[in-house]
Protein backbone atom coordinates (compact mmCIF):
# COMPACT_ATOMS: atom_id res chain seq x y z
CA UNK A 1 0.00 0.00 0.00
CA UNK A 2 1.20 3.48 -1.18
CA UNK A 3 1.26 6.04 1.19
CA UNK A 4 1.01 9.96 0.45
CA UNK A 5 2.78 11.77 -1.97
CA UNK A 6 6.09 14.11 -0.20
CA UNK A 7 5.64 18.24 -1.47
CA UNK A 8 8.12 18.48 -4.57
CA UNK A 9 11.12 19.66 -3.98
CA UNK A 10 11.96 22.33 -6.54
CA UNK A 11 15.62 23.80 -6.91
CA UNK A 12 17.25 26.77 -8.78
CA UNK A 13 20.31 25.98 -11.05
CA UNK A 14 21.92 28.33 -8.81
CA UNK A 15 20.62 26.18 -5.27
CA UNK A 16 21.42 22.79 -7.12
CA UNK A 17 25.11 24.04 -7.94
CA UNK A 18 25.91 25.98 -4.72
CA UNK A 19 24.05 22.04 -2.73
CA UNK A 20 26.64 20.15 -4.73
CA UNK A 21 29.81 22.33 -3.81
CA UNK A 22 28.87 21.87 -0.27
CA UNK A 23 27.85 18.48 -0.22
CA UNK A 24 31.23 17.47 -1.78
CA UNK A 25 33.33 20.01 -0.30
CA UNK A 26 35.77 18.06 2.40
CA UNK A 27 35.48 20.82 5.16
CA UNK A 28 31.49 20.35 5.41
CA UNK A 29 30.35 19.28 8.73
CA UNK A 30 28.94 15.89 8.34
CA UNK A 31 25.20 17.31 9.47
CA UNK A 32 24.78 19.92 6.38
CA UNK A 33 26.20 17.81 4.07
CA UNK A 34 23.59 14.94 4.55
CA UNK A 35 20.85 17.60 5.12
CA UNK A 36 22.31 18.80 1.28
CA UNK A 37 21.71 15.19 0.06
CA UNK A 38 18.39 15.20 1.62
CA UNK A 39 17.73 18.16 -0.29
CA UNK A 40 19.42 17.12 -3.82
CA UNK A 41 17.65 13.74 -3.31
CA UNK A 42 14.56 15.48 -2.70
CA UNK A 43 14.66 17.83 -6.33
CA UNK A 44 15.88 14.60 -7.96
CA UNK A 45 12.00 13.43 -6.94
CA UNK A 46 12.52 10.33 -4.56
CA UNK A 47 10.41 9.82 -1.55
CA UNK A 48 11.24 10.03 1.95
CA UNK A 49 11.39 6.19 2.01
CA UNK A 50 13.97 5.58 -0.42
CA UNK A 51 16.30 8.72 0.93
CA UNK A 52 16.09 7.58 3.90
CA UNK A 53 17.61 4.33 2.50
CA UNK A 54 20.22 6.28 0.71
CA UNK A 55 21.65 8.56 3.21
CA UNK A 56 20.93 5.84 6.24
CA UNK A 57 18.50 8.21 8.44
CA UNK A 58 15.05 7.97 10.02
CA UNK A 59 12.17 8.84 7.29
CA UNK A 60 10.78 11.17 10.10
CA UNK A 61 14.16 13.15 9.88
CA UNK A 62 14.15 13.15 6.14
CA UNK A 63 10.23 14.21 6.09
CA UNK A 64 11.58 16.63 8.41
CA UNK A 65 14.33 18.24 6.24
CA UNK A 66 12.44 18.20 3.10
CA UNK A 67 9.75 20.17 4.82
CA UNK A 68 12.04 22.67 6.61
CA UNK A 69 13.77 23.50 3.49
CA UNK A 70 10.53 23.89 1.82
CA UNK A 71 9.27 26.73 4.34
CA UNK A 72 12.48 28.28 4.13
CA UNK A 73 12.90 28.24 0.27
CA UNK A 74 10.81 31.24 0.21
CA UNK A 75 13.36 33.29 1.74
CA UNK A 76 16.00 34.18 -0.81
CA UNK A 77 19.68 32.70 -1.29
CA UNK A 78 22.13 34.86 0.30
CA UNK A 79 25.58 35.69 -1.61
CA UNK A 80 28.36 34.13 0.79
CA UNK A 81 30.46 37.45 0.53
CA UNK A 82 27.65 39.94 1.24
CA UNK A 83 26.04 40.67 4.33
CA UNK A 84 23.21 38.62 4.74
CA UNK A 85 20.19 41.06 5.49
CA UNK A 86 17.02 38.81 5.22
CA UNK A 87 18.52 36.13 2.98
CA UNK A 88 19.81 33.05 4.22
CA UNK A 89 22.53 30.88 2.95
CA UNK A 90 22.68 27.82 1.80
CA UNK A 91 24.60 26.49 5.10
CA UNK A 92 22.11 28.88 7.58
CA UNK A 93 19.05 26.82 5.80
CA UNK A 94 20.22 23.45 6.87
CA UNK A 95 21.67 24.45 10.45
CA UNK A 96 19.85 23.43 13.28
CA UNK A 97 17.05 25.88 14.34
CA UNK A 98 18.48 28.01 17.74
CA UNK A 99 16.77 25.48 20.62
CA UNK A 100 14.71 27.13 23.16
CA UNK A 101 16.07 27.70 26.91
CA UNK A 102 16.71 30.19 29.95
CA UNK A 103 18.31 33.31 28.36
CA UNK A 104 21.49 34.52 30.13
CA UNK A 105 21.18 35.85 33.27
CA UNK A 106 24.85 38.24 33.54
CA UNK A 107 25.43 40.05 30.29
CA UNK A 108 28.56 40.08 28.29
CA UNK A 109 29.33 43.84 30.13
CA UNK A 110 28.55 42.18 33.53
CA UNK A 111 31.02 39.46 32.79
CA UNK A 112 33.58 41.55 31.71
CA UNK A 113 33.14 43.91 34.91
CA UNK A 114 33.69 40.66 36.93
CA UNK A 115 37.11 39.70 34.93
CA UNK A 116 38.24 43.25 35.97
CA UNK A 117 37.63 42.90 39.26
CA UNK A 118 39.47 39.50 39.63
CA UNK A 119 42.35 41.14 38.32
CA UNK A 120 42.22 44.26 41.02
CA UNK A 121 44.34 43.12 43.95
CA UNK A 122 41.16 42.06 46.94
CA UNK A 123 43.41 43.75 49.65
CA UNK A 124 42.53 47.14 47.66
CA UNK A 125 39.05 46.14 48.17
CA UNK A 126 39.12 46.19 51.69
CA UNK A 127 39.55 42.03 51.69
CA UNK A 128 42.04 40.84 54.12
CA UNK A 129 43.23 38.26 51.57
CA UNK A 130 46.21 38.36 48.54
CA UNK A 131 44.68 36.26 46.42
CA UNK A 132 40.98 36.10 44.95
CA UNK A 133 39.14 32.66 45.85
CA UNK A 134 35.41 32.19 43.99
CA UNK A 135 33.66 32.67 47.57
CA UNK A 136 35.19 35.95 48.39
CA UNK A 137 35.04 36.95 44.31
CA UNK A 138 31.73 35.97 44.27
CA UNK A 139 30.55 37.99 47.94
CA UNK A 140 32.51 41.27 46.09
CA UNK A 141 30.42 40.73 43.05
CA UNK A 142 26.97 40.98 44.75
CA UNK A 143 28.83 43.82 47.20
CA UNK A 144 29.82 46.41 44.12
CA UNK A 145 26.05 45.17 42.59
CA UNK A 146 27.19 43.70 39.63
CA UNK A 147 23.94 40.83 39.46
CA UNK A 148 21.90 40.15 42.20
CA UNK A 149 23.29 37.20 43.05
CA UNK A 150 26.00 34.24 42.02
CA UNK A 151 27.44 31.51 43.10
CA UNK A 152 31.21 30.74 44.03
CA UNK A 153 31.58 27.68 41.01
CA UNK A 154 29.54 30.17 38.78
CA UNK A 155 32.03 33.16 39.32
CA UNK A 156 35.17 30.59 39.01
CA UNK A 157 34.08 29.24 35.79
CA UNK A 158 32.95 32.75 34.38
CA UNK A 159 37.03 33.82 35.12
CA UNK A 160 38.04 30.42 33.32
CA UNK A 161 35.83 31.51 30.32
CA UNK A 162 36.90 35.00 30.69
CA UNK A 163 40.79 34.63 30.50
Amino acid sequence: MRGPKPPVVELTPEERQRLGILVGRHGTPQQLARRGRIVLSAAAGLNNSQIAREVGLAVGTVRFWRSRWLGLQSVSLADPSAGSGQALSLEERLRDAPRPGTPARITPEQVCRIVALAGAVPSQRGRPISQWTSRELADEIVQQGIVDRISPRHAARLLERGT
